[in-house]
């Protein structure tokens, strides 16, 4: 009797604990991973983190996310590649990257493909991003959530640029994503794809002679210390989508795919206005670090540019360039 009673004091005991273990469980958070190729001191990376809390303070903790940045998750095709493999849940990349899986997309990120930021902004909140987002969605799987100014990109460079003739034969670092060569290409330099982690090394050893990138991202990974010169080409007005894979969104409850959407998106805007903001103080930052900021005649660059838009190099056909470009 005394054994029966043992025995079944026991059961119960591990009964309570196997349903506590259970509650636990059913109570966890549900862990993502959130990755980007940016430095933990921009904009990107403070909203990035932003984003996370304020995701998991609106889903009363059901879900709590990781901010992987500089590239500690694989640099920014290996992150693209990762939302289909489930090895990351949410990345912010460029449009041109996104690009590669449906090409139509990536017209937001071929240069001088923008009037200004006016015209920038016109297109983040129109029929024509939701119809191309609607298409990246439908051949990949995976919604794109929001939209961030990256700034307008200028080259760098270890002597002075003021027409298309100087960039003969330049060796100029771009990404490694195929529209990023169209400008250089334009104007005769040589596009030499390098991966963003390593661009600061291979401008100090020589083996790029130059670079591009908008303002607060020269400041960022310090590519002002191995280039005497700025120029303010603008030559691209760029963009980083805010993308989640497929697989986790088609899991989210509706009012959680709400949370998510709304958040990523607020988060987009204050990054963007960040970068604006940083825009506007940024030239005259470099100077007095004595750096030479060159401010071109945009208008050669451009047309050199421009009769490549609907090229063999386009991945999007002429109504969708027609549309964009009749935005106002």
């Amino acid at each position: 009797m005394k054994r029966n009673l043992l025995s079944l004091t026991a059961a119960l005991v591990l009964g309570v604990a196997a349903a506590g273990t259970a509650a636990n469980g059913a109570n966890a958070a549900e862990k993502l991973k959130y990755a980007h190729v940016y430095e933990t001191s921009e904009p990107y990376h403070k909203w990035a983190l932003w984003a996370a809390d304020e995701i998991k303070k609106q889903t009363n903790g059901r879900y709590e996310i990781e901010v992987f940045p500089a590239s500690s998750l694989g640099k920014e095709s290996d992150i693209n590649e990762g939302l289909g493999l489930g090895t990351v849940d949410i990345i912010m990349t460029g449009a041109l990257f996104a690009g590669r899986f449906y090409g139509p997309i990536a017209i937001s990120g071929a240069p001088y493909m923008f009037r200004d930021f006016d015209h920038w902004k016109a297109y983040t909140t129109s029929d024509l991003f939701k119809e191309l987002s609607d298409g990246y969605r439908k051949k990949v799987g995976h919604p794109v959530l929001a939209m961030t100014y990256y700034g307008e990109r200028h080259v760098t460079a270890n002597k002075a640029i003021n027409t298309p003739a100087d960039m003969k034969n330049l060796k100029i670092r771009v990404p490694d994503a195929p529209l990023y060569r169209m400008f250089p290409e334009a104007v005769g330099a040589n596009p030499t794809p390098i991966a963003f982690a390593e661009v600061y090394l291979a401008l100090q050893q020589g083996v790029a002679d130059a670079q591009e990138n908008p303002l607060p991202t020269i400041q960022a990974k310090k590519f002002y210390e191995v280039q005497k010169y700025i120029m303010l080409t603008g030559h691209i007005t760029d963009s980083l989508l805010t993308i989640v894979s497929g697989m986790r969104w088609d899991n989210l409850k509706p009012e959680d795919q709400k949370i998510f959407a709304a958040v990523l998106k607020e988060a987009a805007g204050k990054a963007t206005a960040d970068i604006v903001q940083s825009e506007k103080e940024l030239a005259a930052w470099f100077e007095k670090q004595g750096v030479n900021v060159v401010k071109v005649d945009r208008k050669p660059f451009r047309d050199e540019t421009v009769k490549l838009h609907n090229g063999k190099s386009a991945t999007w056909d002429k109504a969708t360039y027609d549309k964009l470009q009749a935005l106002k």
